[in-house]
């Protein structure tokens, strides 16, 4: 019997779930309708997001009907799991705004269009959860939760030593009541969620079984790590964001250009669409021009994804530009898809261009000042080569066709363009 949760297992999409066998049954009869709940604490997702949406993504494609709950209740309340202290309380009107940037992201990977049984639904919890009672609350659903085996779930634990403030305790009973009232409302029998949700999902499943005698279940998709243990999408900048205004284009293609080559196999199998078979070829590559090829493969369906054929396209004739095997002249303008880009004059270059000077200009470094001290450190390079001196000037010795390129650290780029070469 063919199931979904096949797909999702070989794609190493599943960490955990509640009965394997009973999921793997379910989901090998579609339509199942499931949920994945997202709390809106920023403007966009962000990389550590992108498990459970491809996990709905492959899901949706097997037929099954995914619903994206979109926290404001929730959110309202701040939620204590992988947190070691409070999250930060946000206003109505942030929370409606960071729902809005969030719901157009999605329609990325997911198909929201009407007609169809398995087209995708968002809905915000605070539509149901904002007008409950409070006491009516505590005594229809707190009454089946015991403080003991609340204390025992890990995001609880986490938070015990530094203090768990009782706003977050009741995370816990809220999400379990999203799960309890899309079974009712929607016949939602499966709630999907990162890791870290293991506790708060098993607490849905078992109150649609205390209060409705009815059967549930939950999986959890593994965190993104890296070879090394390390979480994935952590840049110099901080997260890998979804949104180009947070991270640019140009900046998350060169980040899935730039992966290990260890853990090349695991991101094309877990974050593409990629079949099998192909995702095998690419990974099975020699180390070197071969597997750097697999790289570019996996940045492009990567950033496709997220911001569009067009972009990663242009994204990707960026990196060749910047990095060999792309004519200049036929990438177009150099925007918020690409690396920083000034243009100088030819008569400006024979005069001699502080290196500082151009720095600065490009944005790769704040001031003058971070400049000087980054050439100090080492960390400044023409076309590759250390700046050993902040005297250093640009000149038409550095031009290599047409253009000057400028690194500060591992990755941070720039150009300089002449005008009139």
């Amino acid at each position: 019997m063919t199931s979904a949760y096949d797909v999702l297992e070989e794609r190493g999409l599943v960490e955990n779930v509640t009965d394997q066998d009973a999921v793997r049954k379910m989901l090998a009869e579609p339509p199942v309708t499931f949920y994945v709940g997202f709390d809106p604490t920023a403007d966009s997702l962000h990389v550590g997001h992108l498990l459970p949406i491809m996990a709905m993504a492959h899901l949706q494609r097997a037929g099954h009907k995914p619903i994206a709950v979109v926290g404001g209740g929730t959110g309202m309340v701040g939620d204590p799991s992988d947190r070691t202290e409070l999250r930060q309380m946000l206003s109505v009107e942030q929370i409606d705004a960071n729902l809005d940037a969030q719901k157009k992201q999605l329609r990325s990977f997911l198909d929201f269009e009407g007609g169809a049984d398995n087209a995708a639904l968002m809905v915000n919890n605070y539509d149901w959860l904002g007008p409950l009672n409070y006491i009516e609350f505590l005594r229809n659903i707190g009454v089946h939760f015991t403080v003991n085996r609340m204390l025992a779930a890990e995001c609880f634990k986490q938070r015990w030593e530094k203090g768990l403030t009782f706003i977050e305790f009741n995370y816990m009973l809220l999400q379990a009541y999203d799960f309890l009232h899309l079974y009712r409302e929607r016949g939602c029998t499966l709630q999907v969620g990162g890791g870290d949700q293991w506790g708060n999902i098993l607490a849905g499943c078992d109150l649609i079984r205390r209060v409705d005698g009815a059967e549930a279940h939950g999986m959890v998709c593994p965190l993104l790590l890296t070879s090394s243990g390390k979480k994935m999408g952590k840049t110099e900048k901080g997260a890998l964001w979804l949104a180009a205004g947070r991270t640019t284009p140009y900046d998350f293609y060169q980040y899935w250009r730039n992966v290990d080559d260890a853990d090349v196999e695991k991101c094309l199998t877990m974050l593409t669409f990629l079949p099998m078979k192909k995702v095998r070829e690419l990974a099975s590559a020699e180390p070197g021009p071969a597997l750097n090829e697999s790289k570019k493969r996996l940045a492009f369906e990567l950033t496709r994804l997220v911001h569009g054929k067009e972009t990663a396209a242009g994204a990707a004739a960026q990196s060749d530009a910047l990095f060999g095997g792309a004519d200049t002249d036929t990438i177009g303008p150099i925007g918020p898809v690409g690396p920083m880009t000034i243009t100088i004059e030819e008569e400006r270059l024979g005069e001699g261009v502080l290196v500082v000077d151009a720095l600065a200009e490009l944005g790769l470094c704040k001031s003058k000042g971070e400049a000087r001290r980054l050439i100090s450190q080492g960390g400044a390079y023409i076309n590759d080569e250390r700046v050993d001196t902040i005297e250093r000037t640009l000149t038409a010795d550095d031009l290599e066709d047409g253009q000057i390129l400028l690194r500060a650290g591992k990755k941070k780029h720039g150009r300089v363009v002449v005008r009139g070469e």
